[in-house]
């Protein structure tokens, strides 16, 4: 495990630096999903895996937001994106799959995107424990994530990109991330959406009270 943090931190310290430029023909794409995803989201909220900050200017005015990631250096290009955000903003570096400094039972909403297709099984597990642990109870998660289509024509080209996506980000198609959370003992998932083919899957769900 510490391996592999540390690996992954390293790659993110040249990736960040083109992340944005990287991500520029999606984001065209994810821009219009943002505010869908954020409209109901209030209170005190834990973004995990924030990156640049893409999200930050989509928060409403009412949110306390404590964005974390490993990356020292994504949390440098987040810290420019937080002056465009209309709500409190505190940002930290952190291991998602640890929390050492973040408090249980804290948090209203607890927010992902793309960052569980980053992580192997294990660190899934020790993740989502995670946010089971900061969650009230009652508390609420959103996570968006990438899967492989069941489309074998559009498999096939994802297939095709599937090794320079790890390279770059780390990330895999094959994660599984909603079996993980459905195998919570104490989150309960609610709602699943694609949000584009059968790729783009958000999660939602709640910790249960």
């Amino acid at each position: 495990m510490i391996i592999f943090i540390v690996m992954l931190k390293l790659k993110y310290a040249f990736t960040a630096w083109i992340y944005d430029i990287l991500d520029y023909p999606w984001e065209r794409l994810y821009r219009q999903w943002r505010t869908q995803i954020l409209a109901d989201v209030h209170g005190k909220v834990l973004e995990a895996g924030v990156g640049t900050g893409r999200n930050l200017p989509y928060y409403a005015d009412d949110v306390e937001l404590l964005g974390i990631d490993l990356s020292p250096t994504m949390l440098m290009f987040a810290k420019r994106r937080a002056r465009q955000a209309a709500c409190q903003v505190e940002l930290r570096q952190e291991d998602a799959s640890q929390m050492p400094t973040v408090a249980s039972a804290t948090y209203d909403w607890v927010l992902s995107t793309f960052m569980c297709c980053v992580m192997p099984d294990y660190l899934q597990q020790q993740t989502i424990a995670q946010f089971q642990r900061v969650l009230k109870p009652g508390g609420k998660f959103k996570l968006l994530e990438m899967v492989y289509s069941q489309d074998p024509t559009l498999r096939r080209r994802q297939a095709r990109i599937a090794p320079l996506v790890e390279l770059i980000y780390g990330a895999r198609f094959d994660r599984h991330t909603l079996e993980r959370l459905q195998q919570a003992d104490n989150l309960e998932v609610s709602r699943t959406e694609f949000l584009k083919d059968d790729v783009y899957l958000l999660i939602e769900g709640k910790r249960r009270d």
